[in-house]
């Protein structure tokens, strides 16, 4: 059913459908950081505004005292795809069968409404609340992620803050709320590669060099290496080619040069300089000539056995009667920001099934539950 705009009994339902009807298509934040700001400025929140280049980022703490606890999440989501094939208008939420759909719904516009109810009804407690209660929420997450949070991570660092626990709403859950939780990701490490030939006729292979042949060795050393093993909380590293070409469009040219794309996702077994030092080693030995392009997009990070991770686990146990997998799977996410604070850094969120697909949802009867949840991980973690 279509809803208005009336509230129900579930105050987190009523934000998450607010949140929906506003068309955040990143990097556009379309006014979801003001009206979340006007509910936390209710609450005493102070709230600092790091907006640059089309970005909107929100910092809102309340206290001044360690430990500081985060919430931090994205108001922006990825483009809806063929609206022919919704359901429904993904920015108008329609509840169907228990199920709210829209897009965000679970990535991750019913995080945020849990975080910002959850803080609220810690406020209304009356019950002093030791250390920082923070959120630190920005549009930049499902772009290219270089003016949000990490824009803020700059800030708070070059004015010596800090942040001592994070939960980051990103949807995690498997098959039910909270059966799963992330305490870390890979690192992302991209590769752009030239590899330089001699452009010639096909029938006069002793005047050309041919970068096809030249490069198949090299690229099948690397995709048979064994980079690490791993460790108790990482799969091996990974290394995927995700692209690849050569050519000219004529079939008795040899080409001048062929262009590869390869990824590494990496664990803390492994560094960004050493993979890159290795992979130059082989297209040294191979006798190639080649230009060669790094992105790193992200370090691995991963948060142990400790407080947060406790609190977690303990709350998830208490009030939704699961114990967690701990699990580090998954592409990037801007944990990696906030962990370079030193930060321990834990991912919880509904149920990810429908994330960046048409249709995207979250069942309603898991939004109250994730409130209380974030609520009590905070008071939790705060001690």
């Amino acid at each position: 059913m279509p809803l208005d705009h009336a509230s129900s009994d579930n105050p987190t339902l009523d934000l998450t459908c607010e949140l929906i009807r506003r068309p955040s298509v990143t990097p556009d934040d379309a006014g979801c950081l003001d009206l979340i700001g006007e509910r936390l400025a209710r609450c005493g929140f102070t709230l600092e505004r790091f907006d640059h280049e089309g970005v909107a980022n929100l910092w809102a703490t309340r206290g001044n005292s360690a430990p500081v606890f985060c919430f931090a999440g994205h108001t922006d989501v990825v483009p809806t795809g063929d609206l022919a094939a919704w359901g429904s208008d993904p920015f108008e939420p329609v509840i169907r069968d228990g199920v709210l759909y829209g897009r965000g719904a679970a990535d991750m516009k019913g995080s945020i409404a849990a975080m910002v109810t959850a803080v609220e009804s810690l406020c209304a407690e009356g019950r002093p609340l030791p250390g920082t209660l923070a959120l630190l929420l920005t549009s930049d997450e499902e772009g290219i992620a270089l003016h949000g949070t990490k824009r803020v991570v700059e800030a708070l660092r070059t004015r010596g803050a800090r942040i001592d626990y994070c939960l980051v709403g990103e949807p995690s859950s498997i098959e039910r709320l909270g059966d799963l939780l992330r305490n870390g990701r890979r690192g992302s490490l991209t590769a752009h590669l030239k590899v330089l030939g001699v452009q010639g006729h096909v029938a006069y292979p002793e005047k050309v060099r041919n970068p096809i042949h030249l490069a198949m060795p090299a690229l099948s050393e690397l995709a048979a290496t064994r980079w690490d093993e791993g460790n108790e909380y990482f799969p091996a590293t990974s290394f995927q080619i995700s692209n690849l070409n050569a050519g000219t469009g004529a079939d008795n040219v040899v080409p001048g040069s062929l262009h590869a794309a390869f990824n590494f996702r990496y664990s803390t077994a492994s560094t960004a300089e050493g993979l890159k030092a290795r992979v130059t080693e082989v297209l040294d030995r191979r006798g190639l000539q080649y230009e060669l392009k790094w992105h790193l997009s992200g370090e691995p990070f991963l948060t142990g056995r400790g407080h947060l991770l406790s609190c977690v686990t303990s709350v998830l146990n208490e009030e939704l009667g699961v114990t967690p997998e701990i699990s580090t799977g998954g592409g990037t996410s801007d944990g990696r920001f906030i962990a370079t604070l030193g930060t321990e850094v834990v991912e919880l969120g509904p149920i990810n099934a429908t994330i960046h697909k048409i249709d995207e949802c979250v069942n309603v009867a898991d939004l109250a539950p994730l409130s209380k949840v974030y609520a009590r991980i905070a008071r939790a973690a705060l001690g």
